[in-house]
């Protein structure tokens, strides 16, 4: 009685199974899985908000544009700071961590403007946060006024977002799915050539004489 091997196939059945797959079969599978794993991960991973607040920096009489905008760039440097996220995280009700990790900002080399802006996995506590960092920097700022001659003042409070920031799953969808393509494509590069006619057979090479037949010859 003879035992019939169920183990894994050989390489050479998996090469010539590779070879059988028609080309389209290989860019629609990667397609395929790269849409479903993409849009799997936008649907399980976590929305985020995006919320900022703007201030700005007027000169008094004693003062010029130029001075402004140059305390501008100066406050956005310090916004993130500890001096000023210690105070906002009183008003925002986060620990000095969070805003650390959730509040960016940015200036302009035109305008005497800061944007404050926070991400939270809550719409609320975006808003929150920008605003209550624009606050004490405001704070910060005015309490240096008679030296500096600039004013810090709000110019638009953050606001709730209506939607998230991040990418929604059709969009992480279609990344994946041009991912998926992108590496189907490179596996039909590499993958084995299907042949397409009888293999090329060596030329023979006639052996060598043996002595018997040499003396015959000769």
């Amino acid at each position: 009685m003879t035992e019939n091997p169920t183990g894994p196939r050989s390489p050479s059945r998996a090469l010539t199974g590779a070879r059988s797959l028609p080309a389209w079969s290989l860019l629609a599978a990667g397609v395929l899985a790269g849409g479903l794993l993409g849009g799997t991960y936008g649907l399980v991973k976590t929305p985020t908000y995006t919320a900022t607040s703007y201030v700005v920096a007027v000169p008094d009489e004693r003062s010029d544009s130029a001075t402004a905008l140059g305390f501008a760039q100066a406050y956005g440097r310090v916004a993130p700071q500890l001096a000023v996220l210690g105070d906002a995280q009183v008003w925002a009700g986060v620990p000095v961590r969070t805003l650390r990790s959730s509040v960016q900002t940015a200036t302009s080399p035109d305008a005497p403007m800061v944007a404050i802006t926070a991400t939270s996995s809550r719409p609320d506590l975006a808003a929150d946060m920008a605003n209550a960092v624009s606050r004490a920097l405001t704070r910060h700022a005015n309490d240096s006024q008679a030296d500096t001659h600039v004013e810090l003042r709000q110019f638009a409070r953050a606001t709730r977002p209506d939607g998230p920031s991040s990418a929604s799953p059709a969009v992480t969808g279609l990344v994946g799915a041009s991912a998926g393509g992108l590496l189907g494509g490179l596996v039909l590069l590499v993958r084995p050539r299907r042949n397409t006619g009888d293999p090329v057979r060596p030329p023979s090479v006639p052996g060598p004489a043996t002595a018997a037949d040499v003396h015959g010859q000769l």
